[in-house]
């Protein structure tokens, strides 16, 4: 087998070579699956953390398993009747993605990002603390960043802050926040939850679907 037709797959700690197909087994591109879905895909391009395009990252695709963007897409319809939608900023997150920014949050200097995402700690800690992390669960398929936006004009509705703030204030339930961000942070947990997906305690954004197909997997297909 050619070594440009591989693949590296992470399967319960042991690692094998499986050939390279358009995207990983049983996902879909979830904007061919939930109708009206809006993308932002940050890592895409250098509105992110790191302040550059990401690898892995080779087009502004959201791809997800398909049990997750099925669940994704009933999230859709039971928000239309309130006028609202989806924005996705992350979903299926390649494996070279996550050690690129293990190596950025270790290297000194590309603080590009510094004002808008982790205003408040050094660069130095973020690892430490735990805002930038060895694993990740996007790398299975079935987690998604995403917040609520009107279907009329794809404005996003007010969070409190911006995707991927490191700080304490991106947690859901952050004490402090003005009543219509609560608000609408509860309204995308609940519309969340009812579809099978768990919230994660310190992103209001990050949410990852139960009883993921590949709870034990992790891929590095690149997003093409």
């Amino acid at each position: 087998m050619r070594r440009a037709a591989m693949i590296a797959l992470v399967w319960l700690g042991a690692v094998s070579a499986v050939a390279d197909p358009a995207m990983p087994p049983d996902f879909v591109d979830a904007a061919t699956v939930v109708p009206g879905l809006r993308t932002d895909i940050r890592y895409a391009g250098a509105h992110n953390f790191t302040g550059a395009p990401v690898a892995g990252y080779e087009a502004p695709r959201c791809w997800l398993t398909r049990e997750a963007a099925s669940a994704l897409a009933g999230v859709q319809a039971d928000l239309a009747p309130r006028g609202l939608g989806l924005l996705v900023y992350d979903c299926y997150r390649p494996l070279r993605a996550v050690a690129r920014f293990v190596d950025w949050a270790k290297a000194p200097g590309q603080e590009a990002g510094k004002r808008e995402f982790y205003p408040d700690l050094p660069k130095s800690r973020l690892f430490a603390e735990g805002y930038i992390a060895a694993r990740s669960a996007h790398s299975r398929g079935s987690t998604v960043d995403l917040t609520l936006v009107d279907r009329r004009d794809g404005r996003p509705l007010a969070m409190g802050t911006p995707f991927d703030l490191f700080g304490p204030a991106s947690h859901p339930d952050a004490p402090g926040q003005p009543r219509d961000v609560a608000a609408n942070r509860a309204l995308l947990a609940q519309a969340m939850q009812a579809r099978g997906f768990s919230p994660y305690d310190k992103e209001w954004w990050h949410f990852t679907l139960k009883g993921e197909p590949f709870p034990a997997t992790s891929f590095d297909v690149p997003i093409r």
